[in-house]
């Protein structure tokens, strides 16, 4: 005897978002893996571990231009498989249509504000601001402007 499955809830338009959401998170996974062991090895393991990690290793780190197109890379695709995931879980179970386009128009505002704030804070990252008050700079600034 042949089973027979009901008809997903999806229309054919939805259907192939929800094709493309399923290779993003397959191929946004195995690039997060990458991206985030690496970040863990050269923050934790590499050099004196995880006492290094201050705000002066961040400076050092982000004033190259490598490492600001990795973290940001790891943000952008983090945030966006998340909330990926998220208009995933919401699709499943939540069946109410208002519902449903409240919570996932919340979750891309969210993904949309905070991959803005995390580029901001990536790109326009400068320990020693010219023009700041000099008892507001950490130490190494000083040794920076001699």
């Amino acid at each position: 005897m042949a089973t027979t499955f009901d008809a997903p809830r999806t229309s054919a338009r939805r259907g192939n978002v929800e094709k493309w959401g399923w290779i993003y998170m397959r191929a946004s996974g195995v690039v997060l893996v990458v991206l985030i062991f690496g970040h863990l090895f050269i923050n934790l393991v590499a050099g004196e571990g995880v006492k290094q990690v201050d705000f002066a290793f961040i400076a050092g780190k982000w004033a190259s231009p490598f490492w600001q197109v990795w973290d940001g890379a790891m943000l952008w695709l983090a945030l966006i498989h998340g909330g990926n995931g998220m208009r995933t879980i919401t699709n499943d179970y939540v069946s109410n249509p208002t519902a449903n386009r409240l919570l996932k128009g919340a979750i891309l505002v969210a993904v949309a504000l905070l991959i803005l704030l995390g580029t901001l804070v990536i790109t326009t990252f400068d320990p020693c601001p010219p023009n700041a008050a000099p008892g507001t700079l950490p130490s190494f600034c000083s040794a920076l402007t001699r």
